[in-house]
């Protein structure tokens, strides 16, 4: 005599192919969160060297601004000067 009835006995027993079906869906997900996380990670590292890229370019502009600045306040010195001469 049995103590359960059959379905409930088969029931209760752990079936393997939905376990393997739930194992590769957990797995399926868990790569693909990994995918995302490379994605952001070389999306962060682009932003970074392009920031750094563009960080460099502003200094160089603004170094480049400041001679032509200065450049320009001799010209007009000698300008003046020439001016004066005359």
């Amino acid at each position: 005599m049995r103590t359960y009835p059959q379905p409930i006995q088969n029931n209760s027993k752990p079936h393997p192919i939905k376990h393997l079906i739930f194992v590769f869906l957990f797995r399926k997900e868990l790569i693909t969160k990994l995918d995302e996380a490379e994605k952001d990670n070389k999306d962060a590292a682009q932003l970074t060297k392009e920031y750094a890229d563009l960080t460099e370019e502003n200094r160089t502009l603004k170094l480049t601004q400041t001679q032509c600045v200065e450049q320009l306040e001799k010209l007009r010195i000698q300008y003046q000067k020439r001016q004066g001469s005359s």
